[in-house]
C-alpha cells in the first residue's frame, strides 16, 4: 500500500507500548514520523532506530498536559516536514488506583489533564494545522476497555478514558465536513509496560485467571496489533470511517 508515502504522522506517547509500534507501523508505510513523549532518550533511541531502517523522524520532550507544550510539537511537525497528515494522540497514564473516599483532588486533576484534557489539546492544533494546510486528516486518539466499563479503585482512569467518546464522537461532528476524520480505538489487556504495572498490582495468579477468563482469545494484545488497527483508521482504507469508538479487546468487551 502506498496511500501514506511521503504523509506526515504525529504520535503522543511514542516512547513506549501502543505509541511505539504506531510510530514504527506509520514509518513503515512511508510516513515521516514525529514522535512526542515525556522520555528524552527513548524518543531518540526510537527516532534513531526508525532513520536506520531508511525513514524520517523528528522527536521533542512534550507534556499533553501543557498548551505551550503540545503547541510546539504541532508546529515543530510543520516546521520540519511541511505537513501534517494524521495524529495519533495516544499519551496517558493510569494514575493511583485508590477508592474514592482516598483518591485525592490533585491526583484525580493529574489523570484528567494528561488523558483527557491532553487530548483536548491535541485535537485543537492539530485540527488548525490540517485545516490551514487543506489537505485533509485523520485523527485516532487512544481510549480504553475502560472507555465503557468501570474497575474498583480506577474513578479517575475510567472517568479520563470514558470521556474520550464524546469528545471524539464531537469532534468528528464538526471536523469530517472539513476533510479530517476522527476515530477513537479503545484497546483491552495488552502487553504494555502500563498492563505489566497492573499485574504487579494484581498478581499473576489474578491477572492470569482474568485473562483466561474474559478475553475470548485467552491471551493479552501485543502493541503491534493496536498499532496496525489505529494506522488502518488513518489510512485511504477507512475513508468512510469517522466518529467511530473501535475495541480490539480480544472479545472482552462481550463478556462483561
Amino acid at each position: 500500500m502506498s496511500d501514506m508515502n511521503g504523509k506526515v504522522a504525529l504520535v503522543t506517547g511514542a516512547s513506549s507500548g501502543i505509541g511505539r509500534e504506531t510510530a514504527k507501523v506509520f514509518a513503515g508505510r512511508g510516513c515521516r514520523v514525529v514522535l512526542g513523549a515525556r522520555r528524552e532518550d527513548e524518543l531518540a533511541a526510537l527516532a534513531q532506530e526508525l532513520e536506520a531502517q531508511g525513514g524520517e523522524a523528528s522527536w521533542m520532550q512534550t507534556d499533553v498536559a501543557v498548551a505551550s507544550d503540545v503547541e510546539r510539537l504541532v508546529d515543530h511537525a510543520v516546521e520540519t516536514f511541511g505537513r501534517l497528515d494524521f495524529a495519533v494522540n495516544n499519551a496517558g497514564v493510569e494514575g493511583e488506583f485508590a477508592g474514592i473516599a482516598d483518591l485525592s483532588e490533585e491526583e484525580f486533576d493529574r489523570v484528567l489533564g494528561i488523558n483527557l484534557k491532553g487530548v483536548f489539546l491535541c485535537m485543537k492544533h492539530e485540527s488548525r494545522a490540517m485545516l490551514a494546510a487543506g489537505n485533509g486528516g485523520a485523527v485516532v486518539n487512544v481510549g480504553s476497555i475502560n472507555s465503557f466499563v468501570g474497575f474498583p479503585g480506577g474513578a479517575a482512569y475510567a472517568t479520563s478514558k470514558h470521556a474520550l467518546v464524546g469528545l471524539t464522537s464531537s469532534v468528528s461532528a464538526e471536523l469530517a465536513p472539513q476533510g479530517v476524520r476522527v476515530n477513537l480505538v479503545c484497546p483491552g489487556i495488552i502487553d504494555t509496560p502500563m498492563h505489566q504495572r497492573a499485574r504487579g498490582l494484581l498478581g499473576d495468579e489474578i491477572y492470569d485467571q482474568l485473562i483466561g477468563t474474559r478475553i475470548h482469545l485467552r491471551r493479552a494484545g501485543q502493541p503491534e496489533e493496536i498499532a496496525r488497527t489505529i494506522v488502518f483508521l488513518c489510512s485511504d482504507d477507512a475513508s468512510y470511517v469517522t466518529g467511530a469508538t473501535l475495541a480490539p479487546d480480544g472479545g472482552f468487551l462481550l463478556t462483561v
